[in-house]
């Protein structure tokens, strides 16, 4: 698995012709800079909105206030839905702000599961693996929680995976995976959620976990729906914060809400996320964020070496690495990619690559280290990290 697989350019086609027909998505495929984000839409910070509007209008821009989040305000511009990057980028020059500070503004970012990828990157679909045996349950683990922002949880996890997920977590019909994009055909990120859940139970047999959604079944997000599971995870007592997710932004500036809603975390949970598959060290958020554990991928080959993951993401910004490519817990169901000749049936356990599936390991791994040892999250993050860096611009690789 040292190059892209040819299935991968099909993955892509699809991911892309979606974006296409998406009108809530739009696409700044500027090179070196791309990024997803909901068109007409700009986040400003509350206390610069009036500046920001008089601003809009003295270059004719219509805006209008929405409903902001995360301490936010939102501002749509009816007229120039496509053009929110040249707008940013007009805002945040101080050439126009004179003997002023200059605003806090952005677009409204979309945000991407990462075990699938757009912007012309690697990324693949899953395939069909043999069953895994089921660790055996540490009891102690059954009171260290973990949050999971995804695409949810098959509705039928805890009795198809009844020795994974049975008694594991609360079911609640909100937080079911759609997965299907028509029939038994998987959407393109059907299943993600519970794959990396799986993941984790892996690791950490016997944790327990909360699965909620902030992504659709084809893997597409905003900040303010996983800002939103966020908080209200927050609120639910966890230990540790699972994020297989991530997004490019506007010149490669910090998503803002994504900052100040995981700031507002008690200072006890510890944030996992994934680094992204673009094979760049362009930061990707949550993960690039002071205080998040940014974990990138290794590949293990089928001799059974370990080396940095061709798609993986890297940078001063990575803490630690893990084994990206493996089998997890999966669904029933069919894959069929548009220009294939026929569907794959998939039995509930599925072989998948990227970050997204390195991030629950080092996730698992720090819950499995509280209770081996005894100490908190923090501690526990602490100690796994302690060892020396894998490789440059991977972090602590985390078996």
């Amino acid at each position: 698995m040292s190059k892209t697989p040819a299935s991968a350019e099909l993955y892509q086609r699809a991911f892309l012709q979606l974006i296409a027909e998406d009108k809530t998505i739009s696409f700044h495929a500027e090179r070196g800079r791309e990024f997803l984000y909901r068109p007409g839409q700009l986040l400003v910070g509350a206390e610069d909105q009036q500046r920001v509007v008089e601003k809009l209008r003295e270059n004719n821009i219509i805006a209008r206030p929405g409903e902001g989040f995360a301490g936010l305000a939102r501002l749509t511009l009816p007229n120039n839905e496509e053009d929110i990057p040249r707008i940013v980028r007009l805002l945040r020059d101080q050439r126009n702000w004179p003997n002023e500070r200059v605003p806090l503004v952005q677009p409204h970012h979309v945000i991407v599961g990462h075990g699938g990828l757009v912007m012309g990157n690697p990324g693949d679909r899953p395939y069909p693996a043999d069953p895994v045996s089921a660790p055996k349950f540490d009891e102690r683990l059954r009171d260290v929680r973990v949050g999971i922002v995804d695409t949810g949880i098959s509705s039928d996890a805890d009795s198809e995976h009844s020795e994974w997920f049975d008694g594991r977590y609360a079911k609640e019909a909100d937080d079911v995976d759609a997965a299907y994009s028509s029939g038994d055909n998987f959407a393109l990120q059907g299943g993600h959620g519970t794959f990396v859940a799986g993941v984790i139970q892996n690791a950490a047999p016997g944790v327990t976990f909360d699965p909620e959604i902030g992504l659709d079944p084809n893997g597409f997000g905003d900040e303010e729906r996983v800002c939103r599971k966020i908080t209200e995870l927050g609120q639910h007592k966890i230990n540790l914060l699972n994020l297989s997710l991530g997004c490019f932004t506007a010149d490669d500036v910090a998503s803002e809400p994504l900052r100040r809603t995981i700031e507002a975390l008690p200072a006890d949970i510890v944030v996992v996320a994934s680094a992204g598959n673009q094979g760049t060290q362009r930061p990707s958020w949550p993960a690039a964020l002071c205080g998040v554990t940014a974990v990138a991928a290794a590949q293990q080959e089928r001799d059974g070496s370990i080396s940095p993951a061709f798609y993986s993401n890297w940078g001063h910004w990575v803490d630690a690495c893990a084994i990206g490519n493996r089998a997890s817990t999966y669904l029933k169901g069919e894959w069929q990619l548009p220009g294939e000749a026929a569907a794959t049936p998939f039995a509930l356990w599925a072989y998948w690559y990227g970050t997204s599936f390195a991030a629950p390991l080092v996730t698992g791994r720090i819950a499995a280290t509280m209770v081996s040892d005894g100490i908190d999250a923090r501690q526990a993050r602490d100690k796994l990290l302690a060892g020396p860096e894998f490789h440059s611009g991977y972090g602590v690789f985390v078996k």
